[in-house]
């Protein structure tokens, strides 16, 4: 974990959030400013500043990061219904914390393309 990052902090409970799941790994809590009715960021114990500094070590990692998040999915009840993952990347792609996050959006229809 870094020092001094956000989400790290958030991670090691230095900053309060609403916890939505926790292991070992991964820390998923509720989004602050939500875009959806249940907005909750999936992220890494590890810290990655974004999605593009991933390496080949970390493909096993980023994939029970999505299995994570399907576990949210489920407890937020929106599994059935439907959902959205986002990963964003850069300023360009509105990445806002430099900690890979996965966003999981859901409880209404969600349009395509995204706003």
């Amino acid at each position: 974990m870094a020092e001094d990052c956000l989400f790290c902090k958030i991670a090691r409970g230095e900053i309060p959030s609403t916890e939505v799941y926790s292991d070992d790994e991964f820390y998923a809590f509720r989004d602050i400013n939500p875009a959806a009715p249940v907005h909750v960021l999936v992220i890494p114990r590890k810290h990655i500043a974004r999605i593009s500094d991933a390496s080949v070590d970390d493909a096993s990692l980023l994939g029970r990061m999505l299995l994570a998040a399907n576990e949210v999915a489920r407890k937020e009840g929106i599994a059935e219904s439907g959902f959205r993952y986002a990963i964003s990347c850069n300023k360009d792609g509105g990445q806002l914390v430099f900690h890979i996050h996965l966003h999981v959006l859901g409880g209404r229809e969600l349009g395509w393309p995204p706003g």
